[in-house]
């Protein structure tokens, strides 16, 4: 192991090392397609039946939906912070025409996935897709190195929001812009952690940190990042993420209550974009 692997390492969680390394998170049903998301719901019919083909369209979706926040054009070089297994990246370079998108994630294992996953497009001598170890807070890669900087469902992991903003400013060019979707609390009433660990055990064993929308938002703006917005779009996800676990948890059980802390107004799930200034 390298030096700056070490580093990564350290600062990596127990439980995120466990999660995302033996447990294999990606390879659970729930996340269909090798993807690691609750999904964008918006253009499939909840009225109908769901399979795999509709959750798979969701997470899909839930790319998208970043992807066009995040206002590529031309022939943009991306990065994806918390890759794992690429598919975000391999679906960029299939319908978004980057000219190169870097996926970087915090664990050696789930790029090792990643890369037996996609070992076609790293052979392409064309060499538009790179995948690299990095942390969100300490990134790997030159100052202005990107035009556009997506995460996907991997900032409820960031220990540090403000190392975070601070790097995805640096990394980006003059110009270039950030979309993160993610979920976190509606708000910073004091409670709000105690609540969602009583209610999801991903926030009682530290996997998912509860903070409010506008810590992330307020840390991009410190940064030095401009035009700012927080959208919300938790009526597309909770509810068809709800209806997709019902197929293998029963009411009641811990998983189902991402929709009770929705309905609690508790939690919510956002995209948060912003510019670094041209």
């Amino acid at each position: 192991m390298t030096d700056g692997a070490r580093r990564i390492a350290h600062v990596m969680q127990p439980v995120v090392q466990e999660t995302y390394g033996p447990a294999d998170l990606s390879g659970d049903p729930i996340f269909a397609g090798g993807f690691i998301n609750f999904g964008y719901w918006q253009a499939v019919d909840l009225d109908l039946p769901l399979g795999e083909t509709e959750r798979i369209r969701s997470q899909e979706d839930l790319y998208r939906h970043v992807l066009d926040a995040a206002g590529l054009a031309g022939e943009p070089k991306l990065l994806e912070v918390g890759c794992g297994l690429g598919m975000g990246c391999a679906m960029a370079l299939r319908e978004y025409g980057p000219s190169a998108v870097t996926g970087m994630d915090i664990h050696p294992e789930q790029l090792q996935r990643a890369r037996g996953a996609h070992a076609g497009l790293l052979r392409d001598e064309s060499a538009r897709l790179r995948l690299v170890q990095g942390a969100a807070e300490r990134m790997p890669f030159e100052d202005g190195e990107f035009d556009a900087v997506i995460s996907v469902e991997a900032a409820q992991h960031f220990p540090d929001f403000g190392a975070f903003a601070a790097e995805t400013s640096r990394v980006l060019r003059p110009g270039g812009r950030v979309a993160v979707a993610s979920f976190f609390t509606v708000d910073d009433v004091p409670g709000r952690p105690e609540e969602l660990a009583q209610l999801l055990d991903t926030y009682a064993n530290g996997l998912d940190i509860a903070r409010p929308v506008n810590a992330l938002a307020d840390a991009f703006t410190t940064a030095g990042l401009t035009n700012v917005g927080v959208e919300s779009i938790g009526a597309h996800v909770w509810p068809g993420w709800d209806l997709w676990l019902g197929r293998s948890w029963a009411p009641g059980t811990w998983p189902r209550n991402f929709l009770r802390a929705y309905e609690q107004r508790i939690l919510d799930y956002y995209v948060i974009t912003a510019g670094r200034p041209g």
